[in-house]
């Protein structure tokens, strides 16, 4: 949980990986949901009473059938969730990406229901593959998916715009042939559309301008739930990509709530760059705004830019008493002693499954054995956790006995499969246990054979790392203190802008993720030999 002094939002309110948020309200209580790509579970979901604090919930989607992420390419997998509430149901919509570059995109759509937040979710009903950013709309007993539509044919800009298609909630099946929805004049590609009916007008908020620096949340509205659609005289409702001096940047991807009172937020996501349009380490992450109606019924956001701290609920700022904020920063302590991985934590491309990961087989320990090669998008063995302020750190304790050198454990800062960097226990030709670092740089593998520590005699040992900006550093302790350990690593590896790669207006990878820390254990034999974690320690600084 996030805390911090109760009158006012604090943003992020979820740092670290957590974009394209979706809002709901229910009741007195607000969840939210965003996109998880390759990391499993998928769809993160967090619990809020004030808008203030947030707790996080872990993934809805826990493993086949809801999710299958097998094969699933770098920032594919999961993208733009949609969290709503009718019928006295969670209805949640996602794509499952499984490609998307050269033009294409294969986009499966699929709906699950659960009668709470904590589930159980239904099996997952499959909608369409058109197109991606999926929502669905609940006006009064009828149901609407609103899409954006996929073109890839060269030569047609990529989005034949939006469309709605009627979804019957009794049936749980789409009804009839999709509608495109009348934009307003020069709109051109244009994503994550939330549709929201206000009196006798339906507003659509879309997220133009791509997903990076000229990102920005678009209002239109319309008598019709089709259109056509008029755009707000006014400018987008919010977007930093005039103020390169803001510390959010990349405002955009947008959801609105209401709050019991009547008070409407807005949750967006935000990136905090290193220096000016700099690299993100962190990813995307999620921010709120009050919004505010005009006279003639457009929404504002206060000066229509993100900020670090808005206005808490007038409920919340009436309640809280005045108090010192407490010590700031994030201090999350496993010692592996429950029976299911925490909320933090994540794995990737495959569910926490027996086959590979156990928390009972030696009490109070992570057992986890060894999966496939780094660049593989089939069975990794990596437990991580999201980077969630620009100076952290993360330790582990680690028992390893490994028999040859394709046996490996140890820690990792993780960007994707092309960008890591990774501390690792392994073992020469002779058998002889020893410490190493290797490191992948847009696929390119770096391995330093000669700066390895010998661990004769040592099983046991804690290793860690330091995130200071631009900076990683890694360290390691056999029990006679900590040891720095290789030279200064460059961090900007790890952040979206470096694991993008367009060619000649072609998308080769996508960054979407920010940065992860965990624990990776590689079997490049494919016996699945196993290292035990007895604690691991995640420290942020904010």
């Amino acid at each position: 949980m996030r805390d911090g002094a109760a009158r006012v939002v604090r943003n992020p309110v979820l740092p670290g990986s957590h974009p394209d948020p979706s809002i709901v309200r229910v009741g007195d209580d607000y969840y939210l949901a965003t996109s998880t790509f390759e990391w499993c579970p998928g769809v993160r979901l967090h619990h809020s009473r004030d808008l203030v604090r947030w707790e996080p919930l872990g993934g809805a989607l826990t493993g086949p059938p809801t999710l299958d992420l097998t094969g699933c390419p770098d920032s594919g997998g999961v993208w733009a969730p949609s969290l709503s509430h009718a019928d006295g149901l969670f209805h949640l919509v996602y794509s499952n990406v499984s490609a998307y570059t050269g033009g294409f995109s294969d986009a499966p759509n699929h709906l699950v229901t659960a009668p709470s937040i904590h589930g159980p979710w239904s099996e997952p009903v499959p909608l369409h593959a058109r197109g991606f950013d999926a929502s669905l709309f609940h006006d009064g007993p009828d149901s609407w998916l609103i899409n954006l539509v996929h073109d890839w044919r060269p030569g047609h800009g990529g989005s034949a715009g939006l469309e709605a298609t009627r979804y019957d909630r009794a049936a749980r099946t789409l009804r009839g042939d999709p509608v495109l929805i009348g934009l307003p004049p020069g709109d051109g590609w244009i994503e994550g559309p939330n549709l929201y009916r206000v009196g006798d007008w339906y507003y659509l908020l879309t997220a133009d301008g791509g997903t990076g620096y000229d990102h920005k949340v678009t209002v239109s509205r319309s008598r019709t739930l089709t259109g056509p659609y008029e755009r707000d005289p006014g400018g987008p409702l919010i977007t930093a990509r005039h103020r390169p001096d803001l510390p959010l940047q990349k405002a955009g991807h947008g959801s609105l709530v209401k709050t019991p009172a009547g008070e409407t937020y807005l949750a967006y996501l935000v990136a905090r760059p290193l220096g000016r349009h700099g690299p993100c380490v962190l990813g995307r992450e999620t921010a709120l705004a009050p919004v505010t109606w005009t006279p003639e019924d457009w929404p504002r956001v206060p000066t229509g830019e993100p900020a670090l701290e808005v206005a808490a609920p007038a409920a919340v700022r009436r309640a809280a008493p005045p108090q010192d904020a407490p010590a700031p920063g994030v201090h999350l302590a496993d010692g592996f002693d429950r029976p299911a991985l925490g909320a933090q934590w994540s794995t990737l491309r495959r569910p926490a499954a027996p086959e590979w990961l156990s928390l009972t087989d030696r009490p109070s320990h992570l057992r986890i054995r060894g999966g496939r090669a780094p660049h593989s998008l089939v069975g990794p063995s990596l437990v991580a956790q999201r980077v969630t302020a620009p100076r952290c750190s993360f330790e582990a304790t680690m028992e390893y006995r490994p028999e040859a050198f394709q046996h490996l454990a140890g820690i990792t800062a993780y960007y994707n499969t092309r960008n890591w960097y990774y501390l690792y226990v392994t073992a020469d030709d002779e058998g002889r246990p020893l410490l190493r670092r290797a490191s992948s740089d847009r696929g390119v593998l770096a391995v330093d054979e000669a700066g390895g520590i010998p661990l004769d005699g040592i099983a046991r040992l804690r290793l860690g790392c330091e995130l200071d900006g631009r900076e990683l550093r890694f360290h390691y302790d056999t029990g006679s203190g900590r040891r720095p350990f290789g030279e200064v690593a460059d961090a900007t590896v790890l952040s979206d802008e470096h694991a993008e790669d367009v060619h000649q207006g072609q998308v080769r990878s996508m960054g979407f993720t920010g940065a992860f820390v965990g624990l990776w254990v590689w079997d490049l034999t494919g016996r699945g030999h196993h290292a035990d974690y007895d604690g691991a320690t995640f420290t942020a600084e904010e």
